[in-house]
């Protein structure tokens, strides 16, 4: 007995063990990713875009280093050009929650630029008369669009979670978000993230149809977590994972999916049978103390 509890006693500490050890990596990962300084370095062929009718460039930044005009720019082109439709009277809300996320230490950025002979149109000319955004002038270019993204945790994994891709809509539709997510994705796996993970609005409709077509729906998403009442969920949670441990926590498999959804119909159903026994057994006292 006593052979039997020490063995389950050292079995014990040593998954401890592991759990601090793995956490410990987890926490040496993210702290690796975020002293990165410049994440371009790296990816020299992605600091510059090119297409008929478009030219850009790109260049890293960090939330609690971002000045006035640029969050500015930022914040404008949130509202006016891209997010303040979809979520409609959620937006002040959420305007004051993006605001916060806009500046934080652990904030990081990719920011487009235009080149000054790559033309201009109306929304640039709006743009630098301060409608949407200033124009961003440090090297003679102008700022047309960002993705904001974090190295954190999701379900114990090291992940790098994008928390906007805005464009101005003039370069929508010309494979520059693709090139966007791409580099993230590079930027994920250079880093040794698990995985990339981002939530969109359902309301979304272009952000939906743009991201369904690149990423999964996650296991962690409303949808998947209880179909039955996430289907009714105003976002969807969506990732690429990279990791074999990653694949298993976020991926679902047909089969998983499909058992999820027996669980939940048999719950629902358990639910109902019970309420009908409860009804049957009012019914049962009430007509024996009417006898």
């Amino acid at each position: 007995m006593e052979v039997g509890g020490l063995s389950r006693n050292g079995e014990g500490r040593m998954k401890r063990k592991d759990v601090i050890e793995k956490k410990k990596a987890v926490e040496e990962a993210l702290k690796a990713a975020s002293s990165v300084k410049d994440p371009l370095t790296s990816f020299s062929p992605f600091r510059r875009y090119d297409t008929p009718g478009l030219s850009v460039h790109l260049k890293s930044g960090r939330g609690d280093k971002l000045s006035s005009p640029i969050k500015q720019f930022i914040k404008n082109l949130l509202k006016v050009v891209n997010m303040e439709g979809p979520y409609r009277s959620e937006w002040p809300t959420e305007e004051k929650m993006k605001c916060r996320e806009m500046v934080a230490p652990e904030a990081r950025y990719i920011f487009v630029h235009s080149f000054p002979d790559s033309g201009t149109n109306e929304m640039t000319k709006s743009l630098a008369n301060g409608k949407t955004s200033n124009t961003i002038t440090g090297d003679r270019a102008t700022i047309v669009g960002f993705v904001q993204y974090r190295f954190t945790i999701e379900e114990d994994l090291p992940v790098l979670y994008v928390y906007e891709l805005q464009l101005e809509p003039r370069l929508q539709g010309k494979g520059l978000g693709r090139f966007l997510m791409q580099l993230i994705e590079l930027i994920a796996c250079k880093n040794c993230m698990g995985a990339v993970v981002l939530t969109v609005q359902k309301a979304n409709s272009l952000a939906m149809n743009f991201y369904i077509a690149l990423y999964t729906i996650a296991s962690i998403s409303p949808s998947k977590v209880n179909p039955l009442i996430g289907v009714d969920s105003s976002y969807e949670i969506l990732c690429k994972a990279f990791s074999d441990e990653a694949k298993a926590k976020f991926e679902v498999t047909s089969d998983a999916l499909s058992s999820l959804l027996a669980e939940e119909e048999m719950t629902k159903n358990g639910e109902e049978e019970n309420g009908r026994k409860k009804q049957r057994r009012k019914e049962s006292q009430k007509k024996k103390n009417e006898v």
